[in-house]
């Protein structure tokens, strides 16, 4: 191996320092220039399959910095010892603190890059995943023809062990099931197999068939070095993946690195205080609406909440410990108010529990703040001036429609945070294909009350971007509907969009690429709770294990009449809670919250990727130095503490066993410095 001359004294130091280092100390009696610098970055070994890709993924999220090498790129560096360690004022460094690879020996075993890099492991005790392979003796497990099993995992119910627990993994709670999303089409293939000497498993699932349990992830110890062996397949969006790869990842790194990964779900529901067109199931359209012709225009009653959906949603909270997040329209309510004998019970009960929620403003009277809409064809299109130019509402309507808002919570006392806002539709902003700019005056009117975070679709614009000073935050539309007050009106309006022309439905899904049909209309009395809320549940749960902060957003007419938008989140909520130990809870954030959690991290990826982030430990200590002003995540054990000019203080906040936050240099220092325990 190159740089032998790097290595310790002898091969029991060695032995000795491999062990020691997986947990982050330094070599017994060494000196302190003995202890190797480990740079805080993994490498990575891509020959392009989805296992790797979904950790890199992971990586990536968290805010790891990383290396790739693509197998499949000639070009590719040649891993060496060189490649792998060098020295930095004399101290030997490691350039990777864990290495994921596709398989144990992507290299060929006995290979040159393959002993090379073993031989890095062994001496710097760097761990390896494995992200998928076989059971065979060759990573610790017997073959599957000895007691285990081989083939599709799809509905089977896995373990995580106590071994599990106590490690990596002691954020899960025990037992999850692999997804099984499509009878008819496999998701997941596996080989559950039993440990040989020298191996740990940490996720387990029974033997199908057999006797026993059969080891799906696990620690192999051998050689003077680690491997996490998984032997299933997997992407980064199925849910067992996504389950497991907050354990994988602090494995790989020893509970010690850059970037941080939390859950997140967050709910806004839309239009609190106005009344929400109603789907008419005849028509199969919003009476309202541009594009719905014939009959009465507007004689289905629209839907509203009355004062008993408030007292209910004001329990529903208490009793599930999470916040809603009113977005309101206060000017649509007192237009309603007037027209219906000048009392409203339900403002009224909401405002007499208004502490008991977050608020948002949605502008006064929910216009569309973007182009003047000239309605006379369909689709709609921008009204013009004489000159051709587009006709956009302008500044000071719509910081008109933001302030007189915004006063009017002032003055009933809600808790409100002015930077935020939520216009109705996302107006304003961008709305292709009509209208592929901002309205111009949006900024300044943003600028003018102090808005700072505005909502976006993220169905439309996934991306943070700026408007002018303020930046959007964008949400994920729920597909519980906005016109649809019962379980039956949604899942009629379900049917119409998900069905073929054949089946009765609009044909919508047959010419979008990104949409399926379903096989056969949902059953009206049914449909909601059988197929609706598994699958929105589903999907809400996948964004909030994935480290995603961005929220969700219905609207207050899903918490009126059948209340439909509960059953789903109570779903979300209890498959969490079932999933999830207790030291890893939810995090529910406010939109401004949010919002700077995504800024922050498209900082610091942009730090990362250009270079300007140094980050290593040495023994105990570990240095983390990035450009001046930049917010750096960290993840580190419980009782970490972070180095002051005089003195220490606790580092980070607990979430999932470790200890985490986005941190700066203390007073007077140049660097984030931690002493880990």
């Amino acid at each position: 191996m190159a740089h032998t001359a790097h290595r310790w004294r002898n091969a029991a130091a060695v032995a000795a320092a491999a062990g020691l280092l997986t947990l982050g100390l330094s070599v017994p009696g060494a000196a302190a220039a003995e202890d190797p610098r480990i740079d805080l970055r993994v490498l990575v070994v891509d020959n392009g399959d989805s296992s790797v890709k979904a950790i890199t993924d992971q990586l990536k999220t968290t805010g790891i910095p990383y290396t790739t090498v693509d197998l499949n790129d000639a070009a590719r560096p040649t891993v060496t010892g060189a490649f792998l360690s060098d020295t930095v004022n004399g101290r030997p460094r490691a350039k990777f603190q864990g290495v994921v690879l596709p398989n144990e020996a992507p290299f060929g075993a006995g290979s040159a890059e393959q002993t090379a890099l073993e031989n890095y492991e062994r001496t710097y005790g760097i761990p390896q995943v494995d992200a998928y392979t076989w059971a065979h003796p060759g990573v610790g497990l017997d073959y599957t023809t000895e007691g285990g099993w081989a083939g599709s995992l799809d509905g089977h119910e896995a373990s995580v062990t106590a071994e599990g627990r106590a490690g990596s993994f002691g954020y899960l709670d025990g037992a999850f099931a692999f997804e099984d999303n499509d009878p008819t089409v496999p998701e997941s293939y596996g080989y559950a197999a039993r440990p040989r000497a020298g191996f740990t498993s940490y996720v387990d699932v029974p033997v199908p068939g057999g006797t026993g349990r059969g080891s799906l992830v696990g620690e192999y110890s051998h050689d003077g070095r680690r491997e996490l062996v998984v032997t299933f397949a997997y992407n980064q969006y199925q849910q067992q993946f996504r389950l497991l790869a907050r354990g994988i990842v602090e494995w790989l790194t020893q509970g010690i690195h850059l970037g941080q990964a939390r859950n997140y779900f967050a709910v806004h529901v839309d239009d609190v205080f106005a009344p929400d067109a109603r789907w008419d199931t005849e028509r199969n359209c919003t009476p309202g609406d541009i594009d719905c012709v014939g009959g009465g225009g507007e004689e289905a009653p629209p839907i509203r909440m009355t004062a008993a959906d408030a007292t209910y949603a004001a329990q529903w909270q208490r009793e599930h410990g999470f916040k809603l997040d009113m977005v309101y329209n206060a000017g649509s309510g007192e237009e309603w108010k007037t027209e219906n004998g000048g009392t409203d019970a339900l403002a009224d009960r909401l405002l007499a529990d208004k502490a008991q929620y977050r608020w948002i403003n949605h502008t006064y009277t929910h216009p569309f703040l973007g182009c003047v809409q000239d309605t006379s064809t369909v689709p709609w299109s921008c009204a013009k001036n004489a000159n051709g130019s587009t006709q956009y509402m302008s500044r000071s309507e719509i910081s008109a429609q933001i302030r007189n808002n915004y006063n009017w919570g002032v003055n009933k006392g809600l808790p409100l945070d002015r930077t935020e806002l939520v216009t109705g539709e996302h107006s304003g902003l961008k709305t292709l294909p009509q209208q592929p700019a901002d309205n111009p005056n949006l900024a300044g009117a943003l600028a003018d009350n102090g808005v700072k975070w505005i909502a976006s679709d993220n169905s439309r614009e996934p991306v943070q971007r700026s408007v002018g000073a303020a930046l959007t935050v964008p949400r994920y539309p729920m597909n519980v509907y906005y016109n649809t007050g019962t379980e039956q009106e949604m899942a009629d309006e379900y049917n119409w969009i998900y069905t073929s022309t054949a089946d009765g439905g609009s044909g919508i899904c047959e010419n979008n690429p990104a949409s399926t049909c379903l096989s056969e209309p949902l059953d009206a009395a049914t449909g909601y709770d059988d197929h609706i809320v598994p699958q929105e549940a589903r999907i809400a749960l996948g964004h909030v294990i994935g480290n995603d902060p961005r929220p969700h957003y219905a609207h207050q007419s899903n918490l009126a009449e059948d209340r439909i938008l509960y059953p789903v989140l109570d779903r979300v909520l209890a498959d969490y809670q079932a999933l999830f130990a207790a030291d890893t809870p939810v995090e529910n954030l406010a939109q401004s919250a949010i919002g700077t959690e995504l800024q922050r991290r498209a900082a610091w990826q942009n730090a990362v990727a250009k270079g300007s982030v140094t980050a290593y430990r040495i023994g105990r200590t570990v240095t983390v130095n990035a450009p001046s002003g930049t917010q750096i995540p960290v993840t580190a054990p419980e009782g970490t503490v972070k180095q002051l000019l005089l003195g220490t203080s606790a580092f980070g906040t607990p979430y999932a066993g470790k200890r985490s936050a986005w941190t700066t240099p203390a007073l007077l220092q140049s660097a984030v410095t931690l002493k880990l325990p």
